[in-house]
């Protein structure tokens, strides 16, 4: 449950209106007066940044000073001339008590549900809606790396980067140390195609048909050279990859749990009162 601005907001009136004009705190070193309210300076120390500078420091101090002195202003001012203090504090006893329940709920959530499914759960599941977990945009596994237009060995390189078995990654992480200007390797994670092209001197007007049957890229500009191996793709419209779908997954069963417990314990909790008549009605409820 999120907390609204509106209801914060409320809380932070509800403070002003209990607190009337007080004394001020001897043992801390008093600012400013305003509306019979007072800033300290240990207020304003701990919004200070650490290792702030002098010139940076006035201004954070000026900033939060000009900002206390308004919000005091703007309160006396809405306290003079809101007439609905009982329909605050009736908003305020509410969310209180929806904030009470709330935390209860979050604790028994806590304490009687598992921390996560099990694997065979989340893999029931993926095989069950498979055909709903479907991808928005391509994917991809692999290999790229980038070299500087005149870098060594690009003959090895280019077919160090076509192979990528475990000899070429060795000879591919070697060489990226002293010649590579970067290397992504991503061949056990799915990685949007998108996010590849970005690094690659190449515009498509259809990245599907691109993908399609493609396995090994290269391409050049005038300063850099471009090696992509692509391990495994997966194509908008099709199932997404398990190990991809799995947060997914993990989040959707947790959440109807914790939905179904709620509702279920809420139900007992009303007909456990009306067995044991905790609950006294006066008039029949057509």
């Amino acid at each position: 449950m999120k907390i609204s601005y509106f209801f914060l907001l409320i809380i932070i009136l509800s403070a002003f209106f209990s607190c009337g004009k007080k004394s001020a705190d001897t043992s801390r070193q008093k600012i400013l007066e305003v509306e019979g309210k007072f800033l300290y300076l240990d207020e304003i120390q701990d919004i200070m940044p650490p290792n702030v500078n002098a010139k940076d420091s006035a201004e954070i101090a000026q900033s939060f000073v000009k900002q206390w002195v308004t919000n005091v202003l703007l309160y006396e001012n809405a306290e003079r001339n809101i007439t609905n203090k009982a329909e605050i504090e009736e908003l305020l006893e509410d969310y209180r008590k929806s904030l009470v329940i709330h935390q209860y709920q979050q604790k028994l959530l806590q304490e009687r549900l598992p921390k996560a499914p099990s694997e065979d759960e989340i893999k029931a599941f993926y095989e069950k809606y498979k055909s709903q977990l479907l991808l928005k945009e391509n994917m991809i596994q692999g290999i790229l790396l980038v070299t500087p237009e005149n870098a060594p060995q690009m003959a090895n390189v280019r077919n160090w980067v076509r192979l990528g078995n475990t000899k070429s990654l060795e000879s591919i992480e070697k060489y990226s140390m002293q010649h590579a200007i970067s290397y992504d390797y991503f061949a056990e994670r799915w990685i949007p195609f998108s996010e590849i092209l970005k690094k690659l001197p190449l515009q498509l007007e259809d990245q599907t048909s691109y993908l399609q049957g493609k396995r090994f890229v290269e391409l050049s500009d005038s300063t850099k050279h471009y090696f992509l191996n692509i391990k495994a793709s997966k194509l908008i419209g099709q199932t997404e990859p398990y190990d991809m779908a799995k947060t997914k997954i993990i989040n959707l069963i947790m959440n109807k749990l914790k939905t179904d417990f709620i509702a279920n314990f809420e139900n007992d909790i009303y007909n456990d009162a009306i067995k044991n008549e905790s609950v006294t009605f006066f008039k029949e409820i057509q």
